[in-house]
């Protein structure tokens, strides 16, 4: 029956049923500060969720708070891990929620931060290995985000030693892991063919490019989902470019005439809902 839970709620991680993912982490109120303007949280939440996201990753009180009608189509991740920007240790992170609480908060996942290559590393790791029996447990798909970071990491874009982290979070118990993408970015598909679980390319372009264009080339190197979230909450148009980016991830969306084009023409208020021409 708990196994049974899982492949429900990881069914509900993919609107399309696709078995891939548009996640946006808004975790960086913990780390880093607020990620909306005043009074715009639930404006950022509703744009989110037009636009077509999988699932937003918040934690525990942010989750709390929601109003249940917002998320009617988007999986809510509980994350339970966070640090600060203001620690001596930013890489050092923590546990500061549980399985059980992110049950009842309904949660349809939970997620784990580990940074291998920190000074905190042997804890992080035992963490991850306890939240992922606990999800065994509970029946709750585990989302494992896995950096190289830290004193030891020479190249955090080396194929190699990220093919290594991949596998970290598989056998630690993870069901999906999140992390940074290689760098040649043609390299990644040798990161994505070394993991046993599904693979989520974490955050835009270094360069700050064209991310579009981006997600386009790590869903092409075998990725099975994108996990994007300053470069679209900091977006003019937070809906637009989710929507941009769900048609990257699943497939361009087909209208009632047959028509798959799209236009990025939402613009004006900083989290418009406005559909124009099939775009949020």
């Amino acid at each position: 029956m708990l196994r049974t839970g899982k492949l429900l709620r990881s069914r509900r991680l993919s609107l399309a049923g696709d078995g891939r993912h548009l996640f946006v982490p808004l975790d960086h109120t913990v780390s880093d500060g607020p990620v909306t303007p005043p009074g715009r949280w639930e404006d950022l939440l509703r744009a989110l969720v037009t636009g077509g996201a999988d699932g937003i990753i918040v934690h525990k009180g942010r989750a709390r708070a929601l109003a249940p009608e917002i998320l009617k189509g988007c999986a809510l991740v509980v994350h339970l891990s966070a640090s600060t920007a203001c620690s001596a240790d930013a890489d050092a992170k923590v546990l500061v929620g549980d399985v059980e609480e992110a049950l009842a908060l309904g949660a349809d996942a939970v997620s784990v931060h580990v940074n291998l290559g920190s000074d905190t590393e042997r804890q992080q790791l035992a963490d991850l290995g306890a939240v992922a029996r606990s999800c065994d447990t509970w029946g709750m798909p585990l989302i494992a985000m896995v950096y190289p970071r830290g004193p030891r990491v020479d190249n955090p874009r080396d194929p190699v030693l990220l093919s290594h982290l991949v596998n970290v979070a598989a056998d630690l118990g993870a069901d999906m892991v999140k992390t940074s993408v290689a760098l040649p970015l043609d390299r990644m598909a040798e990161v994505v063919a070394h993991s046993p679980i599904p693979v989520l390319a974490a955050g835009g372009p270094p360069d700050g490019s064209d991310l579009v264009e981006y997600g386009t080339a790590v869903m092409a190197s075998g990725c099975r989902g994108l996990a994007v979230g300053r470069r679209i909450f900091s977006a003019p148009s937070p809906a637009a470019l989710v929507s941009r980016l769900a048609a990257v991830v699943h497939g361009p969306p087909t209208d009632s005439s047959g028509d798959m084009s799209m236009t990025d023409d939402a613009v004006g208020s900083p989290y418009s809902t406005t559909i124009v021409a099939g775009v949020a």
